[in-house]
């Protein structure tokens, strides 16, 4: 689940990443052009002057360039100039060096092969030059444009991403809150598809487990705080297991008792069959788990109790520490037919057993009184699942 809460954070980062990578891509491909403009200027200037000012200075022309070939070089870098400020106009979408750079390239080559004249041949190097230092401030500008644009959009992709973040941050510990009473899929489900209105206080039949670990207190008492929660902790973590595995959803959990209910938040076609199967299984988990502790003279036992009605559900607690219960007759009926149950037996109410008559197999005991309730419950004690080899009800 966490790969899948970070996942957003991890594909804006990747974006990111791939937006910076194409920008950078963008720049490799427009800078060199904003130099060769000026690059090319130049050369066709240092070609037709290069000779003359040698001649000047040492008397001599020690190039000796042929006068056609000069001309050639000259229009040649003239031209590889205007291209260059062509390319650059594609993207800081400004003509004007372009043009100017065309006015002074066309000055050129008409001053060298129609009518030559001196002036004009400045004239021409004048606006190319000039062309090329425009068309870098031009491109200047375009440049540092740009860069504000992608810091703004850099800022607001980090805000973004803070965001989620810190939305990802909340639904984890979301998660992480729901996954104490809910089954993990059932907590994901509610998270991810955003249903929190299963969470809100409504009313549903639902089938209510109570278990509970026979004379711990006095076993407690005896052996060492450390041993305690050894004990507790291989109890809840066998028992979880199983609660995970039958999509129980747990309403209370303390020490050695735990309410656990089904055919909520998410509805399950037989909740009291489910009951069932789970407390049978506990049973049988518990038989490993208290083993080695007989053998050390610590005799604990588990009663279970189950029952089935109508109960009111919900979030109850304070901010950061809310738990997921039921409450009402049916709770209270199950929690008493655990305290009733004797080691091994799992107790079950007339209501519960009418709902899986059929599949079951139990012994009836008799109408119970029990603490907190007006009327007898009918009681059985379940034995197993007719579908199923019956294990033995423990006897003490």
């Amino acid at each position: 689940m966490v790969d899948d809460v970070t996942a957003p954070a991890r594909n804006a980062t990747q974006a990111a990443a791939a937006a910076d990578s194409g920008h950078a891509s963008e720049f490799r491909i427009v800078l060199p052009f904003g130099i060769p403009a000026l690059g090319f200027a130049t050369a066709s200037l240092l070609t037709c002057y290069t000779s003359i000012l040698a001649g000047y200075l040492l008397g001599a022309d020690p190039l000796d360039i042929n006068p056609h070939v000069q001309a050639v070089l000259m229009w040649g870098f003239a031209a590889l100039a205007v291209y260059a400020l062509w390319r650059d106009s594609r993207h800081h979408r400004s003509n004007l060096p372009f043009a100017i750079a065309l006015v002074g390239a066309a000055i050129l080559v008409t001053t060298l092969y129609v009518s030559y004249a001196i002036e004009f041949e400045i004239i021409a190097y004048v606006l190319l030059v000039i062309a090329a230092i425009l068309n870098q401030n031009v491109f200047l500008g375009f440049l540092n444009t740009r860069v504000r644009r992608q810091a703004g959009e850099i800022e607001a992709l980090n805000r973004s991403l803070e965001r989620q973040v810190e939305d990802q941050g909340h639904e984890i510990g979301r998660l992480a809150r729901l996954r104490q009473f809910l089954a993990p899929q059932v907590a994901d489900l509610v998270v991810s598809e955003g249903k929190d209105e299963l969470l809100a206080t409504h009313r549903r039949y639902i089938a209510c487990l109570f278990c509970d670990i026979r004379n711990f207190t006095a076993v407690s008492e005896d052996i060492e705080p450390e041993e305690v929660i050894a004990l507790l902790q291989g109890y809840h973590e066998a028992i979880g297991g199983l609660l995970v595995e039958h999509h129980g959803t747990i309403g209370y959990r303390a020490g050695d008792g735990l309410m656990v209910f089904f055919n909520d938040p998410i509805p399950c076609e037989q909740p009291v069959l489910d009951a069932v199967r789970l407390a049978l299984e506990i049973r049988a988990t518990f038989e490993r788990i208290r083993e080695p502790w007989l053998k050390l003279g610590h005799p604990i036992g588990l009663g279970l109790g189950i029952a089935s009605g109508y109960a009111t559900l919900g979030l109850v607690g304070f901010q950061g520490r809310t738990d997921y219960t039921a409450i009402g007759g049916v709770v209270n009926v199950a929690a008493r037919l655990c305290d009733r149950a004797r080691d091994g037996q799992i107790l079950i109410g007339q209501r519960a057993y009418n709902d899986v008559e059929s599949l079951l197999d139990a012994e009836p005991l008799g109408a119970f009184e029990l603490k907190g309730v007006r009327n007898k419950v009918e009681t059985y004690s379940v034995l197993g699942l007719k579908d199923q080899a019956a294990p033995m009800e423990h006897r003490p």
